[in-house]
C-alpha cells in the first residue's frame, strides 16, 4: 500500500506541476505562446510583462498552488517526509519539463515557493517579506526571489527546523537556479541587460511591457 501511495504522490505531483498556467494564459488572453515572447520563460514574470498584470499574477498564484497541493496530497496520503520531498520535487520537475508541452517549460521558482510554504509556513512568510523588501528597492524579481529563498534555510534553522528540511529548502532553489543558468547567460549577453542585473531600470515587476 505504501509503495502505491508513493508512486501516486509522485505522479500527482508531476502532473500538477506540468499544468502550464502561463502557456494557457498566453493562449487565452493574447493568443500567444509565452515561450516565444519576451524572455521566453514559461513563468509568472514573463506573463506579467507580455500578457498583463492580472493574468501574470493569476499565473503566479496557480504556479505556487500546484507546488503546495503536491506536498499536501503527499502528506494526506500519510507518506514519510523523504517521499513528501520527492513529491514536491516532482511538481517542480513537472513545471520545468511539462509532459503536455513536449517537456519544454519554465524555471520552477514559483512552484518551488509553493512546495516550501506548507513545509515551513512561518519561515517562508519571513522569507517572502524579505523578497518584497528587495523587490521594492531594486524592482528586480529574480534577485529578490534569490535573496529571499537563500535566507529561508537560515530562518528554518533559527526556528529549530529539521536538518533534512534545511537541506531541502537549500537544494530545491539551487536546482531552479541551475535550470535557469543557460537563459540567464543569454540575457546577460544582451545589450543593456547587464545594467539591470541589480536594479531593474526598465520597469517594475508588476508592470506589463509597453
Amino acid at each position: 500500500m505504501e509503495a502505491g501511495s508513493i508512486v501516486l504522490a509522485i505522479v500527482i505531483g508531476y502532473l500538477l506541476g506540468s499544468i502550464p498556467f502561463a502557456y494557457i494564459a498566453g493562449r487565452l488572453v493574447k493568443g500567444v505562446d509565452i515561450r516565444k515572447v519576451g524572455g521566453g520563460n514559461m513563468g509568472a514574470l514573463n506573463a506579467i510583462r507580455e500578457i498583463g498584470p492580472f493574468a501574470g499574477f493569476t499565473v503566479f498564484f496557480f504556479d505556487i498552488a500546484k507546488g503546495s497541493l503536491a506536498v499536501l496530497v503527499a502528506q494526506w496520503l500519510g507518506l514519510d517526509w523523504p517521499w513528501v520531498f520527492v513529491a514536491g520535487f516532482a511538481a517542480v520537475a513537472g513545471h520545468n519539463w511539462p509532459v503536455w508541452l513536449k517537456f519544454k517549460g519554465g524555471q520552477g521558482l514559483a512552484t518551488t515557493m509553493g512546495v516550501l510554504i506548507p513545509l515551513a509556513p512561518i519561515e517562508f512568510a519571513i522569507s517572502f517579506g524579505v523578497i518584497m523588501i528587495v523587490i521594492i528597492i531594486t524592482s528586480n524579481a529574480r534577485l529578490s526571489s534569490a535573496v529571499g529563498l537563500a535566507l529561508l534555510p537560515l530562518f528554518i534553522w533559527l526556528f529549530g527546523g529539521e536538518l533534512a528540511l534545511i537541506i531541502y529548502s537549500l537544494a530545491l532553489p539551487i536546482f531552479c537556479i541551475l535550470k535557469s543558468m543557460t537563459r540567464l547567460k543569454s540575457d546577460l549577453a544582451k545589450s543593456g541587460v547587464k545594467g539591470n542585473f541589480i536594479f531593474d531600470r526598465q520597469y517594475k515587476p508588476w508592470q506589463s511591457k509597453k
